[in-house]
C-alpha cells in the first residue's frame, strides 16, 4: 500500500501587538490601592464642600440678607478680575469631578473584590464586627446622590420649587423646607450622608496609609464628631422652619435689601 502523503500547511508565526504603555496615574488607578486613594482624596474634596456648606447655610439664622449677600459673594469669586461666576463654575466642575471620580472608583473596586472572592462567602462573627455604616456605604451613597439631583432642581435650577426666585436663597430654602415631604426627604438625606461621612472619614486614613494603633481611637472620634456636627448642623434648618421659628421676609423684593418687617426670625421686631 502506497503511504498517504499529508499535506502540512505552513504556519505564520503570530505577531503580538504591544499595548502601548499606560501613563502613570492610568496604572496606579487600576490597582486596588490607586482606586483607594481616589476615593479618599475625593472624600476628601466632598467632604470640605459639605462643611462649607452647612457653614454657610447656618447665615440662615441670622438674617435673609446676610444669606443673599453670601449667595452673591459666591457668584462674585475673583472679582474683577475674572468674569463673574467663572470661579464658581470651576469649583462646581472641581467637585462634580470628585463624585464622578469617587463613584466609579468605588464601583470598580467592589467589581475588583468580588472578582478576587467569587464565593463571596461571609463568616456570621465577620458580618458582626463589620459596622452598620461600613454595610450600608453602598446604600447611603446612593441616596446621597439621589438627593444631590433633587437639591440642585430644588434650590439651584428651581423647577422642583414652585416658589423658586433666582437670587433669593433664603426665601427659596424656607419656601422649599416648608413643604412637610421635603423636610423630610431632607432629614433622611442628611442621616445617610452622615452614616456615610462617619465610615468614609475613618477608612479614609487607611486608605492613604495612615493607620497607626496609637491613633485609631482618634480617628474613630474624629469621624463621628465630624457626622455629628454636620448632621446637627443641617437638621436644625428643617426643624427651625417647620417649627415657625424662620420664615420667609419680603418675598418678591430685591433679595440683597434689608427687609423692613425683620430679619425673617420669627418674633423679631
Amino acid at each position: 500500500m502506497a503511504a498517504t502523503q499529508t499535506h502540512l500547511r505552513p504556519t505564520t508565526p503570530r505577531t503580538r501587538t504591544k499595548r502601548r504603555p499606560q501613563a502613570w496615574p492610568l496604572r496606579f488607578y487600576s490597582t486596588a490601592v490607586g482606586k483607594k486613594w481616589v476615593m479618599a482624596i475625593t472624600g476628601i474634596v466632598g467632604l470640605g464642600f459639605v462643611l462649607v456648606h452647612m457653614i454657610g447655610n447656618l447665615k440662615l439664622f441670622i438674617s435673609r440678607e446676610e444669606v443673599n449677600l453670601y449667595g452673591e459673594a459666591l457668584r462674585d469669586l475673583g472679582g474683577h478680575l475674572v468674569p463673574q461666576t467663572s470661579l464658581l463654575w470651576i469649583l462646581r466642575m472641581v467637585l462634580l469631578g470628585a463624585i464622578v471620580l469617587h463613584v466609579h472608583a468605588a464601583v470598580t473596586l467592589t467589581a475588583m473584590n468580588r472578582r478576587a472572592r467569587p464565593t463571596a462567602y461571609q463568616s456570621p462573627r465577620s458580618y458582626v464586627a463589620a459596622s452598620f455604616a461600613s454595610r450600608t456605604m453602598r446604600w447611603t451613597g446612593i441616596i446621597v446622590f439621589l438627593y444631590l439631583l433633587f437639591h440642585l432642581a430644588d434650590l439651584t435650577w428651581g423647577f422642583a420649587n414652585p416658589d423658586f426666585v433666582r437670587g433669593d436663597p433664603y426665601n427659596n430654602v424656607i419656601a422649599s423646607m416648608e413643604r412637610l415631604p421635603v423636610a423630610l426627604i431632607y432629614v433622611i438625606a442628611n442621616v445617610a450622608l452622615c452614616i456615610h461621612i462617619a465610615h468614609g472619614t475613618w477608612s479614609l486614613f487607611q486608605s492613604l496609609g495612615w493607620n497607626n494603633p496609637r491613633y485609631n481611637g482618634a480617628r474613630v472620634w474624629l469621624a463621628r464628631g465630624l457626622a455629628a456636627v454636620i448632621l446637627v448642623g443641617n437638621l436644625t434648618f428643617p426643624v427651625a422652619v417647620q417649627l415657625g421659628l424662620v420664615e420667609q421676609a419680603c418675598p418678591g423684593s430685591d433679595p440683597t435689601a434689608e427687609c423692613d418687617d425683620g430679619s425673617g426670625l420669627a418674633g423679631s421686631d
